[in-house]
């Protein structure tokens, strides 16, 4: 199951600020100093970690997303996995398993339900390159 509370209204204020960047063609620091009010430190994290590692993140997503080009998938599905392979290359702090139940949660309410699906088999597959399992 997803989390409910601060980290996930962090993830979906962070998934809304990137697909504004997006959709207006400016960029993450343009989007964040127009805010009327600060994000949490959570968002402002995520949103960093993207904005920061944003070519290693758009590689990883395009090898993993067989037969789809990162252009070419809907905005909501690509601003999602830019989302969570931030979170995966960040470091162990967040568990895969949150990271991609967060995603795939996100998917379906924001997008649709084949996004969940497409979500979860891209994030795994980038988790299987990214992480090490737990017994390694």
């Amino acid at each position: 199951m997803p989390e409910e509370g601060p980290r996930h209204e962090a993830r979906e204020h962070a998934l809304a600020l990137l697909y504004e960047a997006e959709m207006k063609q400016s960029s993450l620091p343009d989007v964040m100093a127009a805010l009327a009010v600060t994000p949490d430190p959570y968002t402002a994290t995520l949103v960093q970690a993207v904005a920061d590692n944003a070519a290693r993140i758009d590689e990883l997503i395009s090898a993993a997303a067989v037969g789809w080009e990162l252009e070419r998938m809907p905005v909501v599905d690509r601003t999602i996995l830019r989302l969570a392979t931030s979170e995966l290359l960040a470091g162990d702090d967040v568990p895969v398993a949150v990271v991609i139940d967060e995603a795939v949660e996100l998917a379906k309410q924001y997008s649709t339900e084949q996004s969940g699906k497409f979500v979860n088999g891209v994030l795994s597959t980038i988790a299987a390159q990214v992480r090490r399992p737990p017994d390694a």
